[in-house]
């Protein structure tokens, strides 16, 4: 794996919205070598998801509930294939919402996760979510190219995507700093943080 240039394929940022009431808002854009009905189907269908990801479970139309095991789980706000997809994610007031868009050959995806200030902290609170996002669509580009073997959970215990890891954190403080949202200290305990979660030292 060619880690700067899964890094790069990830446009990202970070933003404060005011409008909607001091709400936090991440989003990440990737285009895929794939239609958008074909994309659709790998973020949504049990026996796909868990190739790149992990195992889903529950009741997957619009109106039901989905469960991501041993992760987070919501409700189905909006399901409009192949193009937008909307739900909660691990609490009502966090929102996930997925865009496709055909761009030639390809599929461009939009992911934007959004949480309460008061959740999030500072636009810092990116940190929290925004390289297990990065993890999850590099994931998903392996298995759009057929790339993708073994299981993904232990794959995302492995050197070489600790060391992925680390270069999105990396990118994740980039975007903080640009919102202008976060103080230098916010970001830094975000990054202490997600090294923490995301990337962890070793045992001695």
């Amino acid at each position: 794996m060619d880690l700067f240039s899964e890094l790069d394929a990830i446009h990202r940022e970070v933003a404060l919205d005011e409008v909607e009431g001091d709400t936090v808002r991440v989003l990440l854009r990737r285009r895929y070598p794939t239609a958008p009905e074909d994309l659709w189907s790998a973020l949504t269908e049990p026996d796909r998801v868990v190739r790149w990801f992990l195992p889903l479970h529950g009741d997957l139309r619009e109106g039901g509930t989905f469960q991501l095991e041993g992760n987070a789980g919501g409700d189905i706000l909006t399901c409009t294939p192949p193009r937008l997809l909307r739900v909660t994610f691990g609490h009502e007031t966090s929102v996930v919402e997925l865009r496709l868009a055909a761009e030639g050959e390809d599929t461009v995806l939009e992911l934007e996760h959004t949480v309460p200030l008061a959740m999030a902290g500072s636009a810092a609170g990116a940190l929290f979510v925004g390289p297990g996002w990065d993890g999850a669509l590099m994931g998903l580009g392996l298995f759009v190219r057929g790339e993708a073997v073994g299981d993904p959970v232990a794959a995302a215990n492995s050197p070489e995507v600790i060391e992925f890891n680390r270069g999105s954190i990396d990118r994740w403080v980039a975007a903080s700093e640009a919102s202008g949202a976060a103080t230098p200290e916010e970001i830094e305990g975000g990054r202490q943080a997600a090294l923490a979660q995301f990337a962890p030292e070793p045992d001695a």
